[in-house]
């Protein structure tokens, strides 16, 4: 069934996220991983390593991920909104209350499928209401929640525990607990690392669909395509203000673009004559990660990148948990039933887009999975019309032009803004994501990396 968001969001002063570009790190280490610089990586993802504390789902002895195992490798992604350091005051902001604070203000759930073909990355919006079970910190325990935003897991935790480890231990845990999912690994990033990444692969290209002026962040941006370094790739994540709806959802649908073209511009790398900027890039992206100690090993997440040297950005699916507005406050969310859908999928290892009658094995061996789903979606058009399941998406923007030219995005079944390449819910009008290689190629007019 196609997602539903809610529009019901306030925007705030204070816009905060950062994005865990782990993904990027794994796949150029491939390159990079030689014996010159085998036990200099080591060092810095040693370093780095955060222990797990066991509770729960969790497993405090979790060995390591085994990435010729031929079973999926899940993690949660955790963006940091932390102002601890120059750094990171620098990017979001000095203020005496949030100093020393630690928000989870990004939480993604990436799972690699089991033959390394298909990654299925999903947003948790941090507005969103849950139930969460009790959790284990380093200095305590804190008691089963109902009803509290779902960012405030990382933060309480952290706060109580006085570590990472607490944080993201009960984040995680919470994770599975709402999911059925079960997940033992997890990796931190915080602005000042989502910068040094960026800069590190050269920027990123980001197709802009209309001016930005946002006070807050102090993103200033004419409409079209523009190559922004870190901290301006950084300031485009945070901003709420401007762009899309000013939703938490259209901002993490913008957090996945952010991704979709940081791989892009790294994957379009020469491993032979860029070897010292993907070197660059590895380095300044493990040194900005904290992982957890179950992948937390250089000779894992190098057979891991090489497990995913033949990976295709077509086989890259991203979503955000459909919520709809809270009952309880109009400014919070809550997911919809159509979450559950999401999260079978998950569990059963399947792309997030492909259909529900579909073998995994049938949609991981297309080149573009989101073509597969096309039948499945238009039998679930709710509310467009049938002929839609008969009609071959643009191999160029992915999309479906119907008779009287309405674009649709074949993933979702959602209508898409032919100005800024928003999709939309079919019924409700709701924002439900960003149809970015339409974005690129029409309304930026700019080709595809090879």
């Amino acid at each position: 069934m196609k997602p539903r968001h809610s529009l019901g969001y306030t925007v705030r002063h204070r816009v905060r996220t950062a994005i865990a570009l782990t993904l990027a790190a794994m796949l150029m280490f491939a390159g990079t991983a030689a014996v010159a610089t085998w036990l200099d990586v080591d060092g810095i993802i040693r370093n780095n390593s955060v222990n797990v504390i066991g509770q729960g789902s969790l497993d405090a002895d979790t060995s390591i991920i085994d990435p010729n195992s031929g079973q999926p490798i899940e993690f949660v992604l955790i963006g940091q909104d932390s102002r601890d350091g120059a750094e990171n005051q620098a990017i979001g902001g000095s203020f005496d209350d949030v100093v020393g604070n630690h928000q989870a203000d990004t939480t993604m759930i990436a799972q690699i499928s089991a033959d390394r073909k298909e990654i299925n990355l999903v947003s948790i919006p941090r507005d969103s209401l849950v139930d969460v079970p009790q959790c284990e910190t380093s200095k305590g325990k804190i008691p089963a929640q109902y009803n509290v935003m779902f960012n405030s897991i990382f933060a309480g935790a952290y706060q109580t525990g006085g570590d990472l480890a607490s944080a993201a231990s009960c984040t995680l845990n919470a994770v599975n607990s709402l999911t059925g999912l079960n997940i033992q690994n997890f990796i931190v990033v915080d602005f000042a690392g989502l910068v040094k990444m960026i800069d590190a692969v050269g920027g990123v290209d980001l197709c802009i669909p209309q001016n930005v002026d946002d006070p807050y962040t102090g993103l200033k941006l004419d409409k079209g395509m523009h190559h922004l370094d870190g901290v301006a790739a950084t300031q485009y994540a945070r901003t709420r203000h401007g762009l899309g709806d000013g939703s938490d959802t259209s901002r993490t649908t913008r957090q996945q673009y952010l991704i979709k073209q940081l791989l892009s511009e790294a994957l379009s790398k020469n491993l032979f004559t860029d070897t010292a900027q993907l070197y660059q890039l590895a380095k300044s992206a493990l040194k900005s990660l904290n992982i957890s100690q179950g992948m937390a090993d250089t000779a894992a997440l190098a057979g891991l990148a090489m497990s995913l040297k033949d990976f295709s950005m077509t086989n890259l699916q991203t979503q955000t948990v459909p919520v709809v507005q809270a009952p309880s406050d109009p400014n919070r969310s809550v997911w919809t039933d159509e979450a559950n859908t999401l999260w079978e999928k998950m569990r059963d290892g399947k792309p997030i887009f492909a259909s529900d009658d579909s073998s995994s094995d049938a949609a991981t061996d297309s080149t573009d999975s989101n073509d597969d789903s096309n039948d499945a979606n238009g039998d679930q058009s709710d509310g467009t019309t049938d002929d839609s399941s008969n009609e071959a998406p643009d191999p160029t923007t992915g999309l479906i032009t119907k008779a009287d030219g309405t674009l649709v995005d074949p993933s979702t079944g959602g209508t898409v803004d032919p100005e800024d390449g928003s999709i939309h819910d079919a019924v409700t009008g709701q924002y439900i994501g960003l149809a970015d290689r339409y974005l690129n190629a029409t309304v930026c007019a700019v080709p595809a990396k090879n």
